[in-house]
């Protein structure tokens, strides 16, 4: 796994780090990596967040009784009570 080293890291953001790290229970370096990551989503554009999760949603797997549901039943019952 590669190694980053930040030099001259500002103490305050440091400190802001490290309390957030302890409050979800996660190391330093854990606790980064979750920061940066939702950074570089941010940097996204809202056509490529909606990209990602159209396939992510594609992607996931749906198990096969939910499968064999037919919704329009339920919407029938629904609608007949």
């Amino acid at each position: 796994m590669p190694l980053l080293q930040v030099r001259d890291f500002p103490d305050d953001i440091y400190d802001e780090i490290s309390f957030e790290a302890r409050r979800q229970n996660r190391t330093i370096a854990q606790q980064t990596v979750v920061l940066i990551k939702k950074g570089l989503e941010e940097e996204l554009s809202n056509r490529e967040r909606r990209r990602r999760a159209v396939k992510k949603a594609y992607e996931r797997k749906i198990p096969e009784n939910a499968k064999a549901l037919d919704f329009k039943n339920f919407i029938r019952e629904d609608r007949a009570r």
